[in-house]
């Protein structure tokens, strides 16, 4: 094999290589050989089939087969005697070749750059901490009373008001005649609930028992009767109750239906409940600190690539959720021409690839690696969320090398990010649940937005000085 580096920019290297004819030939013979002591011909014993009937039955399959394996082996070979580590798949393009002559093929391939991780040690980070709020543990005891309430016709006359359920009996007419699926009788109707078309429930309320009520209304135009879609129509209501929910009572009971043993216990349950969400919580913004002070202290390149490849997804990303117009009014980006969106994307995307590096090269380095009881548990934690079809999932994972790959991924990035932390300076501090909630991205462009304010301000105050002076 001869192999000839014609240029090398950056992380890029691409290369010549020449694989001699006679190594192709041998390894097709080899390959017929083997399968002469498989293959069944008529008129022919088991390993007697003549080598050049083989050849010229399977010749063109077996050829193709062998060049694949020669470049594999030959393009990673070529690597290796380099101490070259390829930061992805090498692109090939065969230049040359045919019968008797020698194989020739250009590679191009993106390397891994040379990364030399900070001294750890000299990390410092912060760990925030809270305490569950009390007054929280009330509002969810109030949702779950709220949730397994009931009704009760009201005895009191008074009028239907939001969160009430009336019962009523409906008919619903266009142009004066009824159209199908516009009546029911005896419906329950949740005022407030939104689950009739918009206005309806509106109507009735302040209605009372035994109340008539006719009114006109608009399908929307998305409704999803295509005939009804936009259009006008009447309809006449018959109140014939209303009933009141009521929450169910706070005891026992009622935490025996939601998994708990007791009152006091459910209060427990939903009090550790908080206490992990606080500590998932301190784990993001201290991983975030982490990864800012990682990325500012590593400049090295990173692929071209790798790097096209992560803004192509940013993108992809974006464009789709602007282009379903869940775009808010005050989005960053909201203005912004796509030349400027994409320098900034293309700015996030080469942090992700150099952070996504770094810690590959610290798990490297380091031996970090994920058990296959991790990816187990893992596994285990997504088919629970598919009762019913737990064995599907596991077998989709099992037949999927890149979705066990995705689930692999963070896996072995917390492990990482835990080694980090383990060696830097990490203070604890701290502070009422509702700055923890906050988030760190707001918070430092409200501080920047502030800054310069407090800059203008000085700015202006120096400039009025100076002109007082100067008229003085």
């Amino acid at each position: 094999m001869q192999v000839t580096e014609v240029k090398q920019e950056g992380l890029t290297r691409e290369f010549k290589v020449t694989v001699p004819w006679a190594n192709i030939a041998d390894r097709v013979s080899a390959r017929l050989q083997e399968l002469t002591h498989t293959v069944r011909m008529p008129g022919f014993r088991p390993g007697k089939v003549p080598v050049a009937l083989m050849r010229k039955k399977y010749g063109p399959a077996i050829m193709g087969e062998v060049l694949e394996r020669a470049v594999n082996e030959s393009s990673q070979a070529a690597l290796s005697e380099r101490g070259l580590r390829p930061a992805g798949v090498p692109k090939v393009e065969i230049t040359s070749f045919k019968d008797d002559t020698d194989l020739e093929y250009a590679m191009t391939v993106d390397i891994m750059p040379e990364i030399k991780p900070i001294n750890f040690s000299a990390l410092a980070l912060e760990r925030l901490t809270s305490d569950p709020d009390p007054a929280d543990v009330e509002k969810t005891l109030e949702r779950l009373s709220k949730a397994h309430g009931s009704t009760e016709a009201i005895t009191e006359a008074r009028a239907a008001q939001i969160d009430d359920v009336v019962q009523i009996n409906f008919v619903g007419k266009r142009d004066g005649v009824e159209f199908p699926g516009g009546a029911g009788k005896g419906y329950m109707l949740e005022l407030g609930s939104k689950s009739f078309i918009p206005g309806f429930e509106d109507k009735l309320v302040g209605a009372r028992p035994g109340q008539k009520v006719t009114f006109d209304i608009t399908f929307p135009e998305d409704y999803g009767a295509a005939e009804l879609a936009g259009k006008a129509v009447t309809f006449e209501v018959d109140v014939r109750e209303i009933h009141a929910r009521v929450d169910a009572k706070l005891d026992d009971d009622l935490a025996k239906k939601v998994g708990a043993e007791s009152l006091d216990g459910l209060k427990q349950a939903i009090r550790g409940e908080q206490e992990r969400e606080i500590k998932a919580l301190a784990r993001v913004r201290l991983k975030r600190s982490l990864l800012d002070q990682l990325a500012d202290g590593h400049s090295f390149q990173v692929p071209g690539a790798m790097v096209e490849t992560e803004f192509n997804t940013i993108w992809k990303h974006f464009d789709e959720h602007r282009q379903s117009g869940q775009m808010a009014a005050d989005d960053e980006y909201k203005g912004k021409a796509d030349d400027e969106i994409k320098g900034e994307f293309r700015t996030l995307a080469e942090r992700r690839v150099r952070l996504g590096l770094l810690l590959a090269e610290v798990g490297r380095v380091n031996n970090i690696t994920v058990t296959q009881d991790e990816i187990n548990q893992a596994i285990s934690g997504e088919a629970r969320r598919f009762p019913g079809k737990e064995k599907d999932v596991f077998e989709y994972y099992k037949k999927t090398p890149e979705a066990m790959n995705a689930l692999r991924a963070p896996i072995y990035e917390e492990k990482v990010v835990d080694f980090i932390v383990e060696m830097a300076k990490v203070t604890e501090r701290k502070v009422p649940l509702a700055d923890l909630l906050k988030d760190p991205e707001t918070e430092a462009k409200a501080e920047a937005s502030e800054g310069k304010d407090e800059a203008t301000e000085s700015k202006d105050s120096t400039t009025k000085k100076k002109k007082k002076k100067k008229a003085d």
